[in-house]
Order: C-alpha cells, then structure tokens, then sequence
C-alpha cells in the first residue's frame, strides 16, 4: 500500500509540475521564440541559393529569388512601423543587388522586430494598433502573427525556387 500511496504521489507532483510549466506559456513569449525561429530559417535558405542564381524566376512575371528576400524586408518593415515601440528603425537597402547585402536587410528587419517584441510584455502585446494597407484594427500580437505566416508563405516560394536549381532547402537537408 506505502508504495501504491508512493507512486500515486509522484504522479501527482508530476502532473502538477506539467500543469505549472503549460501556465507559463504566453502569447509574448511563443512570439518572441517563433520570431527568431523566423528569421534563422529564413537567412538559413537565402543562404542556399547560390550566388550566381539570385536572379532565378521560374517565370518572366515572378520575383527573382533575391526579390523574395527583400521582399520579406519590405514587408517586415512596412507591418512593424504598426507596432509602435521606441527601438529605432534600421536603414533598410531595398536595392541591395549582393547576396550579403540582401540577406543584412531582411536580418535587420528581424533585428527591429526583435527589439520592438522586447519592449512589450504578454498584456502590451495584445495592444490594439491600426495596420497599413487598410487592414485595419489589430493587436500587435496579430502584426507579429500575419509577419510569420508571409515568412513561412514566402519560405515556400523560395523552397520551389531552390528544388528548381537543384538545391535541397535547408529544412529539408539531412543531417
């Protein structure tokens, strides 16, 4: 009986241990860590193509490769310009035509949307903003959240763009 009395007690300091660990989950904090997950991704697959095929597009009408990667610049900063916040925004080279050079812009717009995320809290967050573009009313927490699904739309983009070349996406690759 001690024992099953044992067992049922550590049972039940791990389930409470369980509980108290999702509570300290936020809404803050999983933007924070989807963010920088973000940008890693993203430098890790602009990073990929080579040089020689930034100017790839599988057709005429289409963004070239390096489009797509100061596409997600522009548009990082155009939304975070919503947010608010102190942090200063970064000088942003929307003609960068070298592969460093576009892969600086698009991380420093992850930088700047870092430094905006550390200025709110899991209450500020979900402050409510206007969005440009006519979007209207939102929360930040809804700015940080349309921003991650363009990186993972446009990622997608850019997966097709390397598989054409012949390049595995880093996602992808096998360790």
């Amino acid at each position: 009986m001690r024992r099953f009395i044992g067992t049922l007690a550590v049972a039940a300091l791990a389930l409470a241990g369980s509980r108290a660990a999702a509570q300290t989950a936020t809404i803050h904090g999983d933007l924070v860590k989807e963010w920088a997950g973000q940008k890693d991704l993203l430098v890790k697959i602009a990073s990929a193509m080579p040089d020689d095929k930034l100017g790839f597009k599988p057709t005429p009408p289409e963004r070239s490769f390096g489009e797509h990667i100061l596409h997600i610049a522009q548009v990082n900063m155009a939304l975070l310009a919503a947010v608010g916040g102190k942090a200063p925004a970064p000088s942003i080279d929307m003609k960068a035509s070298t592969k460093a050079a576009m892969i600086k812009a698009m991380s420093d717009s992850f930088d700047y949307g870092s430094a905006l995320l550390k200025e709110f809290d899991n209450t500020s967050i979900q402050g409510t903003v206007t969005q440009p573009f006519g979007m209207g009313a939102a929360t930040r927490a809804r700015v940080f959240w349309f921003l991650v699904g363009h990186t993972q739309d446009t990622y997608g983009q850019m997966a097709v763009y390397l598989r054409l070349n012949g390049v595995t996406p880093p996602a992808s690759a096998r360790p």
